[in-house]
């Protein structure tokens, strides 16, 4: 399984960025996916997941304002961030495996794209 993440950019706060995770293989409808992050100095940490079946875990710290979803025709899953604050600046990757808000939990990673909220 290959997952390419992109969409990340430089956003002020309060702003809105999508993010995509593209992923290869033809049974992406049967993945788990999730979106973690890591921002300099800290250790990864998650941030949202999506069943195969549709349904979704988000961390304290982003509910209410990131909104994962997936389309599975396009072998593709999003996170949707607004309100976004400083503290939001990390580097996002998405991954795949168990359903689970632990890293060691996820068998395959994207490489990760930068994340910046700063006015």
């Amino acid at each position: 399984v290959q997952l390419q993440a992109s969409g990340g950019g430089l956003v002020q706060p309060g702003g809105s960025l999508k993010l995509s995770c593209a992923a290869s293989g033809r049974t992406f409808s049967l993945y788990n996916m999730a979106w973690f992050r890591q921002a300099p100095g800290k250790e990864r940490e998650f941030v949202a997941a999506i069943s195969s079946g549709g349904s979704t875990y988000y961390a304290d710290s982003v509910k209410g304002r990131f909104t994962i979803s997936r389309d599975n025709a396009k072998n593709t899953v999003y996170l949707q961030m607004n309100g976004l604050k400083p503290e939001d600046t990390a580097v996002y990757y998405c991954a795949t495996g168990q359903y689970s808000t632990v890293s060691s939990d996820y068998n395959y990673w994207g490489q990760g794209t930068q994340v910046t909220v700063s006015s």
